[in-house]
């Protein structure tokens, strides 16, 4: 892998004081944001990135209270957010824009996805080996629901999956259901 990566710098947040450095891969740039006291064994977030979720507050999902929930773990506990540059199930902002226009119309995530084109999911994880590798993590404890965050990650011991399970609502709650019946998400 062709990687750049960045110093080490202060990222003081709401959520705590933390460390960040950024990973580039081809036209991506990856964020990790860390406890300034990594634990031996830290609770790791891999998290997708959600534009809509994430920085604007969407209630289609429930991306950005898995974010600041992770966040907050990873303050406590000595922890790790891998945040990754995959909007949309990496399928690009304006692709998901056009998945949401078609999921208004009632389509499910999945078919609107099939609608477009791609398959329901289209994100990888071989860079999280490498993050991880290179702050020489042997062991983790994975913040996730999704069972192709646990199967895609290879090098690195996952010691415990943690679920991290967020409040539904009435404009998620078909979304959330499709992860968990059709994505095989353990919510």
């Amino acid at each position: 892998m062709n990687i750049e990566i960045s110093e080490v710098a202060n990222l003081p947040s709401r959520f705590g004081d933390f460390k960040v450095k950024a990973f580039k891969e081809g036209h991506k740039e990856h964020l990790v944001i860390y406890s300034k006291n990594l634990d031996d064994i830290p609770i790791v977030r891999v998290h997708s990135e959600c534009l809509t979720g994430d920085a604007i507050g969407s209630l289609k999902c429930d991306c950005r209270d898995q974010l600041e929930y992770a966040l907050e773990m990873a303050n406590e506990t000595g922890g790790m957010v891998i945040y990754l540059r995959q909007e949309g199930r990496n399928i690009g902002l304006l692709n998901k824009v056009n998945a949401y226009a078609l999921q208004d119309q009632g389509y499910n995530t999945i078919e609107a996805n099939h609608q477009l084109g791609f398959s329901a999911d289209e994100r990888s994880y071989e860079i999280v080996t490498f993050i991880l590798n290179h702050f020489n993590i042997e062991k983790i404890k994975l913040l996730t629901n999704n069972p192709a965050k646990v199967n895609s990650i290879s090098g690195v011991e996952i010691v415990e999956r943690i679920p991290i399970v967020m409040q539904s609502n009435k404009h998620n709650e078909g979304y959330l259901n499709v992860k968990r019946d059709e994505m095989g998400h353990l919510i």
